[in-house]
């Protein structure tokens, strides 16, 4: 209703329903000194109720950002299985393969104080509003729409993946804080993603036959 949604978007931070920040948690994770390594399931554990999208988040946003040649390769696994489970309305669930995948607390840290600048500055923009279009049925359309741009991410197409996982990233924030604006966002750079796929596609299958008509002649 709209005046539930009004009362939401006047509400302090500290008193919504989602808790406590992602950064914060994160960096709650990263700085515990009795972990030598995070494994999957330990941020699945930490993260709670806020797990799918905070863990989509997780995986996403490496790939928007400059990172060694693979690494869509090792978080397109996690991804598809997230986001089939946003686009149903599932619990968050890993298999044990993904799920005991761990890497030293130390590396964990470092990857963490690499993201929190960003994700600070863009937890200070976000804020319940048009909460509509974070919360279920819209919800399981975004989650559709996250698993396509996923299924391009495992793909080996060049410059195929930063707009993409940008995309996936916004959203997933925009429904963690159930700030439809982020999400409407979010759609936005997944449609300018898919075009640049699609071009860049289609001009890789146009050298092809450019090619294969010359050898021909």
């Amino acid at each position: 209703m709209q005046g539930d949604d009004t009362i939401e978007d006047q509400e302090p931070r500290e008193n919504r329903p989602q808790g406590r920040l992602l950064s914060q948690l994160l960096q709650d994770v990263a700085g515990d000194p009795a972990r030598e390594h995070i494994s999957v399931a330990d941020l699945l554990h930490a993260l709670r109720d806020r797990a799918l999208a905070a863990l989509i988040f997780i995986f996403a946003f490496p790939n928007a950002i400059p990172m060694p040649p693979g690494t869509s390769a090792i978080v397109g696994a996690p991804l598809l299985f997230l986001t089939v489970q946003l686009a149903f309305g599932l619990p968050p669930w890993l298999p044990q393969f993904i799920a005991r995948r761990s890497i030293a607390r130390r590396d964990f840290e470092r990857m963490v104080r690499h993201v929190v600048p960003w994700l600070q500055r863009a937890e200070r923009l976000l804020r319940p509003r048009l909460s509509a279009l974070a919360r279920p049925p819209f919800e399981h359309l975004v989650g559709l729409v996250c698993l396509l741009l996923a299924v391009i991410l495992v793909l080996p197409i060049p410059l195929g993946n930063m707009l993409p996982a940008l995309a996936i990233a916004v959203m997933s924030l925009g429904i963690l804080e159930r700030d439809g604006v982020w999400v409407a966002g979010g759609c936005v750079i997944a449609a300018a993603g898919v075009a640049l796929v699609w071009g860049v596609l289609a001009a890789l299958v146009k050298s092809a036959l450019y090619l294969f008509a010359a050898v021909l002649s």
